[in-house]
């Protein structure tokens, strides 16, 4: 069976173009080079789930005509990846919770930093029913019909989650891999990898660094996501090996299970 993964956002923290910004990238006509903050769509079977939910979402949603959610998965909380989760109330109602995963301490923080979610339906408002799941790290689970392994790679000092989906995996936000992830990467169809930019960051693969990444993962195929300004989709997409391409909003692809 099939699977239809597309890229709602392919974008650093800032978005791109960048605000105030007045550089080539930003000032492109290039649709490529119009980046909202990264979040991916998964669809099987009329079966729909989102792994983050950025500050466009909202945006995202009613670009992709998105009218119904199965799950969200969430790879960590900082703010690009979390702070659109109000719009998922979009998507539940009091009878309908709509359920969230992530690992331990994603799951305490949306606690602590929305914690009106928990307060259930209150006359004259509209609060998201939301369901909150600890996922362990290197579990199968099941969740709406897709196989999803949490694995964790490192984002600086922090501890988050990638995700493996069938045989493919979204390693979003990240600047090493663990070895014990690297197992479950083997001889996958489809690998999503974080490319900040050409020059060294603390928290983020370069774009050279995360070529020789993907070179010893040996997808069958390769994205790049999570890109800033200082990446030109034409310009730089030059400098990639014939399977490894730079993902680009609205970007679908057909995936076999």
């Amino acid at each position: 069976m099939s699977y239809r993964l597309t890229f709602l956002g392919s974008g650093t923290s800032h978005g791109v173009p960048s605000i105030g910004c007045k550089c080539e990238t930003c000032l492109s006509k290039d649709p490529k080079d119009k980046r909202l903050r990264s979040s991916i769509l998964l669809e099987r079977d009329d079966k729909n789930i989102i792994i983050d939910t950025g500050p466009e979402f909202r945006i995202q949603c009613l670009r992709a005509d998105i009218n119904h959610l199965e799950a969200v998965l969430y790879t960590h909380t900082h703010a690009d990846h979390l702070n659109g989760i109000d719009d998922l109330r979009s998507f539940t109602n009091k009878n309908v919770s709509l359920p969230l995963y992530g690992n331990e301490k994603t799951i305490v923080e949306i606690k602590q930093r929305f914690s009106y979610i928990q307060l259930g339906t209150v006359n004259g408002t509209t609060i998201p029913n939301l369901t909150l799941n600890v996922l362990k790290p290197y579990q199968k689970v099941d969740i709406s019909g897709f196989d999803i392994t949490p694995l964790i790679i490192d984002h600086g000092w922090l501890k988050i989650y990638g995700y493996k989906i069938f045989n493919s995996a979204y390693l979003t936000d990240c600047n090493n891999i663990p070895d014990e992830t690297y197992k479950y990467l083997k001889n996958l169809d489809l690998l999503i990898l974080d490319a900040l930019q050409h020059h060294p960051h603390k928290t983020h693969y370069t774009l050279e660094q995360a070529i020789e990444v993907a070179k010893k993962i040996g997808a069958k195929k390769t994205y790049f996501t999570h890109i800033a300004h200082g990446i030109k989709n034409d310009r730089d997409s030059k400098l990639l090996p014939k399977n490894m391409e730079l993902s680009y909003d609205t970007l679908s692809i057909e995936l076999e299970e």
